[in-house]
């Protein structure tokens, strides 16, 4: 089950990384973690784990 939690964090971290690039995007090209659909959903997925873990 603990798998299983830590996993789904990470997805919904993930998916809300990627919507904030979708969303709020970076519109000067300037910023490193959200440039990018891959880095936003990386960093996203690094928050949802981290966030996951320490509940």
């Amino acid at each position: 089950m603990y798998v299983l939690k830590v996993i789904s964090g990470a997805a919904a971290g993930g998916m809300l990384g990627y919507l904030w690039h979708r969303l709020v995007g970076c519109s000067s090209g300037a910023c490193p973690i959200v440039k990018s659909p891959y880095m936003s959903a990386i960093w996203g997925a690094l928050m949802g784990l981290l966030f996951t873990i320490n509940r």
